[in-house]
């Protein structure tokens, strides 16, 4: 039993980058064939990862990985779970974030889901479970026997620390932008500053930049004082014309 579930949650370690990674490369070829235009879609700021897919992924492969009907039933279940596996991570993410990540306009709930997402949901299930998940499952049983123990904790240890970095990062973007629309200080008693503040300034001024934010997620919303949500870039084009004139 202790076997069978330690092979479960590495499963599903393996299902979190391999579909984060897919869903990526899909986002970017999406962007580029309706759009024109090659654009990060990345949701953590460091690795080629895209977790809503990994995360959704996981979910449709847990809900529906004992379902054997047919391909009709399986799209109207995954219209069903990928709404509302969405819905709940547009929610999550904003909780943990501040800001949101996609807002849809025509046909939507909220802005946080739409009917042709959701179509493309159930597509999805049908294309994951039939066709992707027996390939991606290969790959997995491959890249586990070759790949060492310290390998797959260090690789987790990095997506925590991703993770945790990219929350990080979006709060100090987020703040910064707005403080410096505003004409208010980012920051008092930089001089009084110790060692270790000083170096997570470092980190927010350099690793964390308005450019290679601006870059990273380019798409990212935020909530200003007077309630209203804007694109961050478009603050920042405010704030550079500004400076300029």
């Amino acid at each position: 039993m202790e076997k069978s579930t330690r092979n479960t949650l590495q499963q599903m370690f393996w299902y979190f980058i391999i579909f984060s990674i897919i869903g990526l490369l899909l986002e970017t070829l999406y962007c580029y064939a309706t759009m024109g235009i090659i654009e990060s879609r990345k949701g953590l700021i460091w690795g080629p990862f895209c977790p809503v897919y990994g995360i959704g992924a996981i979910v449709f492969l847990v809900a529906l990985q004992h379902y054997k009907g047919g391909n009709v039933k399986l799209f109207f279940y995954g219209v069903l779970i990928g709404s509302i596996a969405e819905y709940v991570m547009s929610y999550m993410l904003e909780a943990v974030y501040g800001s949101r990540f996609w807002q849809y306009v025509e046909n939507d709930i909220n802005g946080r889901i739409c009917l042709t997402y959701s179509v493309f949901w159930g597509l999805l299930a049908i294309l994951l479970l039939r066709v992707i998940k027996p390939i991606v499952d290969k790959w997995i049983t491959k890249i586990t026997a070759k790949i060492i123990k310290p390998v797959e904790i260090g690789l987790a240890i990095f997506l925590m620390v991703d993770c945790l970095c990219t929350v990080w990062a979006i709060i100090t973007y987020n703040n910064r932008v707005i403080h410096q629309y505003h004409g208010e200080a980012i920051r008092e008693n930089v001089e009084n500053a110790n060692g270790l503040q000083k170096a997570c300034f470092w980190i927010e001024d350099t690793l964390f930049s308005n450019d290679i934010m601006r870059r990273t997620f380019p798409n990212l919303r935020l909530m200003d004082y007077d309630g209203k949500e804007y694109f961050v870039r478009d603050i920042l084009q405010k704030i550079e014309e500004r400076e300029t004139t």
